[in-house]
């Protein structure tokens, strides 16, 4: 038997075998270490190389820990989750810009690619006046603060926004309302000079205007008639007395309680200039919490006919949010384009923010018609839905074109409304 088992330790496999059991059993070098006289118990206690092969090649898979494996893998799945995550959160994909030669054909396109560039207006403006060049608001009960709601929209990367004249000129909205502050007014400087007097200075003007606005006084044709009524009968009523004693006496009397009244003189009517003003405009964009954004109004139309102006963002930058800005190039400049019959689509903020509020932030609305009456070169009329808080929003037909700035409706009915026609615009802003 032992020469068998010789045979086998001096062939090939049983050499590789038997060094690999060196490797990692820490055999000794020679294989006659095992001599005939050592006390065998029995033949099967030694390894056959066939058998010494079959235990020593599942020790070469030995070193690949399940544990580790399992770890390893574990933490490629942390890694490549936080790579997701804070991939998504920090560089996710932004909204894609509009192809302008390109027609996005249905109203969800249109919205998605313009809701960002739509803007909801808030506009603050009261009473101010301006006595011998300085300028200070007046907040006597009567110069109450108004607070009113319009649309905008981004036409350029620096910060220019289209909207109505009248959202930034309220005051000069219609005859009615412009009658009613133009009495406002004159009440109010008639008022002013009724008080005031040169002595003041003019950094106390404001509050003493305030305090003594009580015993201010406007012209009343009426009650100044009435004077002159009383005034003639007192006269009449002095034909009576025939003392001429006594008539002296009385003129005396009145010269000296006249001479003892220190006398003030008041500032004249003609130094007093009373208007409205803004006090704040500013914008808050879609999905914004009432993130509001100061502007300036850069300029209003000329022509009454042309409800158009144009506000900015203070610091003249439009904000990166806003992928899509509406191109007036790729705006509707033939009136024969618009058809009636043809899709009309408005972004805005009916009934401003009232309306615009959620509960996760302001958002813009879309509404839809069609073009009602062919364009007469200034507005053109279509059936959307639209009330206060619209005026200036764009209109846009099916491939997202703007075909007009909306700007006015029937308040008793819907489906009655109007718009500046866009071509309207190049006539207050210069690309």
């Amino acid at each position: 038997m032992n020469n068998e088992k010789n045979e086998s330790d001096n062939s090939p496999d049983s050499q590789l075998s038997g060094e690999q059991s060196q490797q990692h059993y820490d055999f000794s070098q020679s294989p006659n270490s095992l001599s005939e006289n050592s006390k065998i118990d029995s033949v099967e206690n030694i390894p056959l190389a066939e058998e010494t092969n079959q235990v020593t090649l599942p020790n070469k898979t030995k070193n690949k820990n399940p544990y580790k494996i399992a770890f390893y893998g574990l933490g490629a799945v942390v890694i490549l989750g936080s790579v997701a995550f804070f991939g998504y959160k920090y560089m996710k994909p932004k909204d894609t810009p509009a192809a302008i030669n390109q027609c996005l054909d249905t109203d969800t396109k249109v919205y998605d690619a313009y809701k960002n560039a739509v803007v909801l207006i808030k506009h603050q403006y009261g009473y101010f006046a301006k006595i011998n060049g300085k300028e200070f608001q007046l907040t006597v009960p009567e110069a109450t603060v108004q607070t009113i709601y319009g649309t905008g929209f981004f036409v350029d990367k620096e910060g220019s926004l289209i909207t109505n004249s009248h959202v930034l000129q309220p005051w000069n909205s219609n005859e009615k309302e412009n009658e009613k502050i133009q009495t406002n007014i004159s009440n109010m400087k008639m008022k002013i000079a009724s008080i005031l007097t040169t002595d003041i200075n003019e950094d106390g003007f404001e509050s003493f205007i305030l305090r003594n606005w009580e015993n201010a006084s406007a012209y009343d044709e009426e009650s100044s008639y009435v004077e002159n009524d009383l005034e003639s009968e007192e006269n009449a009523g002095e034909e009576f007395v025939n003392s001429s004693e006594y008539q002296s006496d009385t003129a005396n009397a009145a010269t000296d309680i006249a001479a003892s009244i220190p006398q003030k003189e008041y500032i004249s009517e003609e130094n007093i200039e009373v208007y409205m003003k803004t006090i704040e405009i500013s914008v808050a964009l879609h999905d914004s919490n009432e993130e509001w954004l100061s502007c300036d109004i850069a300029k209003v139309a000329d022509d009454k006919n042309i409800d158009l102006g144009i506000l900015q963002l203070r610091d003249k930058k439009t904000p990166e949010s806003v992928v899509n800005i509406i191109d007036l190039n790729n705006a509707i400049t033939e009136d024969q384009s618009l058809k009636p019959g043809e899709k009309a689509i408005m972004i805005g903020y009916p009934l401003g923010v009232d309306l615009a509020q959620t509960n996760s932030g302001i958002k813009v609305q879309l509404y839809n018609g069609q073009i009602s009456k062919e364009s007469d070169g200034n507005k053109i009329q279509y059936s959307i839905t639209s009330t206060h808080g619209a005026s200036g929003a764009p209109v846009f037909n099916k491939c997202g074109q703007l075909i007009a700035v909306n700007f006015s409706g029937v308040d008793e009915i819907q489906g009655f409304n109007f718009g500046i026609v866009a071509k309207q615009i190049h006539t207050i802003f210069k690309n």
